[in-house]
């Protein structure tokens, strides 16, 4: 008897498989990607295969496509419609070829002409011709029944009505697609009227074609490729090469890729050219095709339950492929960060249309990780050049590697920018940051939205009412800017009329004075507050008081950080000296106030302000006077911030890591890495009992 858990496998497996092809072929709606679904039909056909009490001719391993959907007309087909095997690499084109010799009785190393053409990722569809008329039109469906879509097959230019030439009876079989550029352009027109965007051609084209209303799909740009045929009355040739030919000649767009190829070799080669060209196209192909190229050849192979002995669908890696880079982009996030996109000449990737893809940052574009050393084996990328995109299921899309072979010869290395794309600042980038950002600050447009949050949030002005989405709809209607913005609403928004808060819907007069009044109140603020509300990158809390304490006003402040310059002079040696600080703090801090933008943003704020001075801590001499420490775990009779308090008013300093130049570690519970350093270095550690002993005297 089989075990439980392999039949509970094989019914989830169907389960899945089901809902996966009536999502695809039926819905035009895919609920998995190919990879995935590809491996799970393996993974059954592999499990029925070992346990043949488990086979059903129900399973989704013996069935093609899915049922005809409601509102089409049955179609069914005087010939099968078949599916094709898969390959998923080359040694799987080999064992094709293999099969095909021993089936024959053919020697192990003779060779089978095959051809080779373009998988094309559309929609299948059969066209029946009487006497030269196309007489229906009609989807895969099931293999056996497909939907009648006549109407709208007649609408795609590259179908013709009439055929001259033809033999009495013929089928013509192929795939309707949809091209990059015109799925571009309908789902621009789809979000211009508020309707549903399409996921990547295969689905536009699908979701077109099987529209009941046939005018619905003459505004939609299908096209079509013939490739095969159904019942004829008569042969179009002795080969498969011959027969396309002869479609060809009636009138059918068939693939220009389409060889005839006579070595195993030959055929790899045309495959990976195929895959090589495959951005360029125009147009999605997700495999290139294998058949038997003689036709009475075919006829002796015949068919398995659902697929021809004489054909296989050599895939490509479903979450890879390769394409061009058109361009590099610099966006500014909110931070401050340039970061780099890249521009691709679209493609589809895991089902997926990919056209930017994320480079990191410079050095990424380089070819260098974060440590200096080599990825990609040190090639850089550049604008122009091939590159393999990758992406597993809803990760961003990546760049695998560099075709350097392919590269233009005009390709220049990539300029990393070094003033910011929105405002002009200096670009910087720390010693210690892979990430170089713009020194605009609240000036700068890329990042004026969060820098404003973070002016009003409870550590800097604490402007009770102006919530994020407040700011972000003010922000969005032109009306904030800056934070100097903030303190000019009332005179400028507070009354009645065009452009006033008694537009805004949900926001009454009430709401309006309530918020008026909070901002009044905020323009009162003590000076490390106000330093903390530019919000400059590495400048928090603790450092803002640690400015505020060191220089007591604003006036003094600002007269040093004007005479101060980055990397030397008077005022850096004086800013570095404070406790705790370092270059990245005080250069941080010296290029946020001499960048333009962000300069201009502050003095226009200033003087709206009333700044109030910060005295120095009393010290008092105690037994930690001129000591170092170190507060570490959880502290549960004082907070941080009023232990580190009370310790500078004590005379100690308070640093945030444990070196050879602490005196004393305090630990809560909870300590970790800094107990383990304190008592590695041999510094005293006390708990917070021993503390408050220390703080209360």
């Amino acid at each position: 008897m089989t075990d439980q858990t392999v039949l509970d496998e094989v019914a989830d497996l169907r389960a899945q498989l089901e809902a996966a092809n009536l999502a695809y072929h039926r819905d035009d709606a895919p609920i998995m990607t190919d990879a995935a679904y590809d491996a799970m039909r393996r993974r059954l056909a592999a499990m029925e295969e070992e346990f043949p009490e488990v086979q059903d001719a129900a399973s989704p391993t013996q069935m093609i496509g899915s049922p005809v959907a409601d509102g089409f007309t049955k179609i069914r087909h005087a010939q099968r419609m078949m599916s094709l095997a898969n390959a998923m690499e080359d040694a799987d084109v080999n064992a094709f070829q293999s099969q095909i010799l021993k089936f024959l009785g053919m020697p192990e190393v003779a060779d089978i002409i095959l051809t080779a053409e373009p998988k094309i990722d559309g929609l299948s569809l059969s066209l029946r011709y009487e006497d030269g008329r196309l007489v229906y039109a009609a989807t895969r469906g099931d293999g056996s029944v497909g939907e009648d879509v006549t109407e709208n097959a007649k609408v795609i230019a590259d179908i013709p009505q009439w055929v001259e030439n033809a033999p009495a009876v013929m089928e013509v079989r192929g795939e309707v697609y949809m091209t990059h550029a015109d799925f571009k352009a309908l789902n621009e027109r789809q979000l211009a009227v508020g309707a549903k965007t399409f996921a990547n051609p295969r689905n536009a084209a699908a979701g077109s074609l099987r529209q009941i209303d046939a005018e619905k799909t003459k505004g939609r740009p299908l096209a079509f490729f013939a490739y095969a045929w159904g019942v004829l009355s008569e042969p179009l040739g002795s080969t498969q090469m011959d027969a396309v030919a002869k479609l060809s000649a009636m009138g059918f767009s068939t693939n220009p890729l389409m060889k005839r190829l006579c070595t195993l070799s030959d055929v790899l080669t045309h495959y990976h050219m195929i895959e090589a060209q495959r951005a360029s196209l125009g147009y999605d192909i997700d495999g290139v095709v294998y058949k038997v190229d003689d036709l009475a050849l075919q006829d002796r192979l015949g068919f398995r339950s659902t697929t021809p002995r004489w054909a296989i669908a050599h895939k490509f890696p479903a979450e890879l492929a390769w394409t061009r880079l058109d361009g590099i982009d610099i966006q500014v996030g909110r931070t401050g960060a340039l970061s780099p996109v890249g521009r691709l000449a679209p493609v589809t990737v895991g089902g997926v249309v990919v056209s930017n893809v994320t480079l990191h940052n410079e050095d990424y574009i380089c070819g260098r990780d974060s440590k200096g050393q080599p990825i990609r084996e040190g090639r850089d990328i550049r604008v122009g050049d091939w590159v393999q995109i990758y992406r597993a299921g809803d990760v961003i899309p990546k760049i695998a590697d560099v075709d350097l072979e392919r590269r233009p010869e005009d390709a220049q290395p990539y300029a990393f920018p070094h003033v910011c794309p929105r405002c002009g600042s200096d670009a910087v980038r720390e010693d210690d940051d892979s990430v170089r950002r713009c020194s605009g600050g609240m000036g700068c447009p890329a990042q004026s939205v969060e820098r404003l949050k973070h002016f009003v949030s409870r550590p800097a002005f604490d402007i009770v009412g102006l919530g994020d989405t407040l700011i972000e709809r003010l922000h969005d209607l032109g009306w904030l800017r800056a934070p100097a913005d903030i303190f000019e609403l009332q005179l400028v928004r507070g009354g009645t009329g065009e452009g006033t808060f008694s537009e805004l819907d949900g926001f009454g007069d009430r709401s309006a004075q309530k918020l008026f009044a909070a901002i009044e109140t905020a323009r009162t603020q003590p000076l490390n507050r106000v330093i903390q509300g530019f919000g400059i990158p590495h400048i928090g809390n603790s450092v803002s008081a640690d400015l505020a304490h060191h220089y007591n006003s604003w006036d003094a402040f600002i007269a040093a950080i004007d005479r101060g310059t980055v990397g030397t002079g008077e005022v850096w040696d004086e800013l570095m000296a404070i406790e705790g600080f370092g270059k990245t703090i005080v250069a941080a801090l010296l290029t946020a106030f001499h960048q333009a933008t962000e300069r201009a943003v502050i003095d226009r704020l200033v003087p709206m302000l009333t700044i109030e001075d910060v005295a120095a801590p009393v010290v008092t001499e105690s037994s930690v006077s001129g000591k170092t420490i170190v507060f570490t775990g959880t502290l549960e009779r004082m907070s941080r911030a009023e232990a580190k308090t009370r310790a500078e008013s004590l005379g100690a300093k308070v640093s945030g890591s444990v070196s050879a130049k602490t005196d004393i570690l305090v630990a809560g519970p909870g300590a970790g890495s800094k107990a383990k350093k304190a008592a590695e270095l041999g510094v005293e550690v006390i708990d917070e009992d021993a503390w408050m002993v220390i703080a209360q005297a």
